[in-house]
C-alpha cells in the first residue's frame, strides 16, 4: 500500500488571480495534473486547485499574499523538471535556478526554481536515489 501524501491541500493568495492561474496551469502542465476550480472552505472568492488525481492539492485563491514562499512539486523525473522550468519561464515566471543537480542537498537532488507573478520561489524537484 503506497502512503498518504504528507500534506492534503495547501492555499496561496494571489493578487492577480487570473495571472497566477495562466502561470500555474503552464508551469505545472508537465505534472499532469487535474484542475479544479470552485470554493475552498473559509475563502471568498475565485480558487483554483491543481494536483494529480488522488494526492494534494495546490489551491491558489485571490488575496493579499503573506509574503513570499517556497513551494516545490514533487516530479516523477528529470525530464518533468525540464518541461516545468520551460513552462514556468514561458509563462512569465522569472528564472531563480536552472535544472541542475544539488549535491548540497544530496547527490541525486535534481532541481529548477522560478519566481511566480508574486515573488514565490516555486521548484519542481527530482529525488534520484539509485
Amino acid at each position: 500500500m503506497v502512503p498518504p501524501p504528507f500534506f492534503d491541500h495547501v492555499t496561496l493568495r494571489v493578487r492577480d488571480y487570473e495571472s497566477s492561474k495562466r502561470f500555474y496551469l503552464a508551469a505545472l502542465a508537465p505534472f499532469d495534473p487535474q484542475v479544479y476550480e470552485g470554493e475552498v472552505h473559509g475563502i471568498e472568492g475565485p480558487t483554483c486547485g491543481i494536483g494529480p488525481e488522488g494526492r494534494g492539492r495546490f489551491w491558489f485563491a485571490a488575496g493579499e499574499p503573506s509574503g513570499p514562499l517556497h513551494i516545490a512539486f514533487a516530479a516523477a523525473d528529470r525530464a518533468t523538471v525540464d518541461a516545468f522550468y520551460a513552462a514556468a519561464l514561458g509563462a512569465g515566471g522569472k528564472d531563480n535556478g536552472a535544472p541542475g543537480l544539488r549535491p548540497q542537498y544530496h547527490a541525486g537532488y535534481y532541481g529548477a526554481y522560478v519566481l511566480d507573478p508574486d515573488g514565490n520561489n516555486v521548484e519542481a524537484v527530482f529525488h534520484d536515489r539509485k
